[in-house]
């Protein structure tokens, strides 16, 4: 399964994925094909048909086709946004592009309509701060209007607030090999100066949340809204100093221990969702607890670019006797970010 963008020219009208949307609104098809010459992006199964669409469009002035209405300003608008569910993290997705758009195009809102019948969708953006603040009524019923507000609120959780990272919490490096590092994060470094940049990342495989099981030291004692800074073990083409680097910042959500759950059942369940690891691996893992701490974290940003250790070691002066699992202090931090070149209205301190 591909994420491609494409034309609405080049995409079937006729596929069956669609006929839920012509149903719902009947001016459907002739928007569709005013579209033409726009852009979506498309998820396609191996033979072809689709399982996910996704349409943005920035728009710029007032909102005065919903109850209540907006004020003029600069917004992302979802203007479709349809999956069938298999298990992929599509929705999540499907959410993160949207997020990519809107911090390029430098918006102030995100919004989509959608009706109160969908009621696990609905569900499912507002876990990312979606709320249902307006409605608008429209020929083909009353609508929902969901609006998402850029920026850190101080009082919502730290998925309502992704991708926005609170520099305020404890930070600390975390080390992947490569093998377990190109599983959990494939490479989707953004450019920030190539709006091409957002469409490369073609992985469906990028939830936006990860579990990830160590041994490491310490660990255990991370709690909800620590920052963690990712970093890639050197791949033995050369010396550490060169070749392993700092790639992503992650926001942890949950810690627990193997033990803790009380059965097999209760561990796969709760780690296999979102585990970079097959369930024969995960049963092992459960069998002889090796690994007995579990991580869930938020993949908020990749680095735009790699930090090296050198860097770190030489321009910022962090080293460690283990480059395992540390903890950084606020300058160290912020000086992976500026040599990252991370988006600087990602970081709310």
């Amino acid at each position: 399964m591909n994420l491609e963008y494409l034309r609405f020219k080049d995409v079937d009208l006729h596929d069956v994925f669609f006929d839920s949307l012509k149903k719902d609104y009947a001016e459907f098809s002739a928007w569709f094909i005013k579209k033409s010459d726009d852009k979506a992006y498309v998820f396609k199964n191996e033979d072809g048909s689709i399982d996910g669409f996704l349409y943005l469009k920035v728009e710029r002035g007032p909102l005065n086709d919903i109850k209540p209405a907006l004020p003029a300003d600069i917004r992302l608008k979802i203007g479709t946004f349809k999956i069938n569910a298999h298990g992929t993290r599509m929705g999540e997705r499907f959410v993160k592009k949207a997020l990519d758009h809107a911090l390029y195009e430098n918006v102030n809102e995100v919004y989509m309509t959608i009706f109160p019948n969908h009621g696990s969708l609905i569900d499912a953006f507002g876990k990312y701060g979606f709320l249902p603040l307006a409605e608008k009524l429209t020929n083909n019923g009353t609508e929902l209007v969901l609006i998402k507000k850029m920026g850190s609120n101080p009082e919502g959780s730290a998925t309502a607030n992704f991708p926005y990272i609170n520099a305020n919490n404890r930070k600390f490096i975390l080390a992947l090999h490569p093998e377990w590092h190109s599983r959990l994060l494939p490479d989707s470094i953004l450019n920030n100066e190539d709006p091409g940049a957002i469409v490369k990342d073609i992985s469906h495989t990028n939830s936006i949340h990860k579990i990830y099981l160590t041994k490491m030291n310490g660990t255990d004692q991370l709690h909800n809204g620590d920052i963690l800074v990712v970093y890639r073990t050197t791949d033995g083409q050369g010396p550490a100093h060169y070749r392993s680097v700092a790639t992503s910042i992650c926001v942890v959500e949950d810690v627990r221990n193997i033990n803790a759950f009380p059965d097999e059942k209760s561990f796969l369940k709760y780690s296999s969702s979102y585990s970079i690891f097959s369930d024969k691996e995960l049963r092992t893992f459960y069998a002889y607890k090796k690994y007995p701490t579990i991580i869930k974290f938020s993949y908020n940003l990749a680095l735009s670019k790699r930090v090296t250790r050198g860097q770190m070691v030489d321009d910022l002066g962090i080293d460690a006797p283990y480059w395992g699992f540390f903890q950084l202090t606020d300058t160290q931090f912020n000086g992976i970010l500026k040599k990252g070149k991370v988006n600087e209205s990602l970081i709310v301190y």
